[in-house]
């Protein structure tokens, strides 16, 4: 079995903002040489996330509505900002929005839906954050 690495970096410039990673997905697997097996995105920060939707604009600006509302950035709201931060809104979004994704390998591609993307979810933005690819297989 082998297995690939890679590392991507972000700096978002809104405190929550949505980033298509797919392509640079696709790119550390064509790198990997992996023609069948298991390829894990994560972000390797406690308030970003990685989901799979659809990469239609209207759903991607009705998420961060929701998100809103479910957990606003209120920092007076939460406990977790009495110790000096101001992101307990964004562990939150990070808990709904999910903490990683594991996509097939077949035939050296992403065995993704007709619609699946793999996205990239940051909800405490403006600073350098980075995302874990591992893939392996053969």
């Amino acid at each position: 079995m082998k297995s690939h690495t890679a590392y991507l970096w972000f700096r978002t410039d809104r405190r929550m903002e949505f980033l298509n990673i797919t392509g640079q997905v696709e790119e550390e697997l064509a790198k990997s040489g992996i023609r069948e097996g298991l390829c894990l995105v994560n972000p390797m920060h406690i308030t970003a996330s990685v989901f799979i939707n659809d990469d239609e604009q209207g759903l991607l600006n009705d998420y961060e509505k929701w998100l809103e509302r479910l957990a606003p950035h209120e920092p007076g709201l939460y406990r977790h900002n009495l110790t000096g931060e101001d992101n307990a809104d964004a562990h939150h979004k990070r808990q709904v929005m999910g903490r990683e994704v594991v996509v097939a390998v077949t035939a050296g591609k992403l065995d993704l839906g007709t619609w699946e993307r793999i996205f990239y979810g940051e909800f405490d933005g403006r600073r350098r954050k980075r995302v874990l690819v591992k893939i392996i297989g053969e």
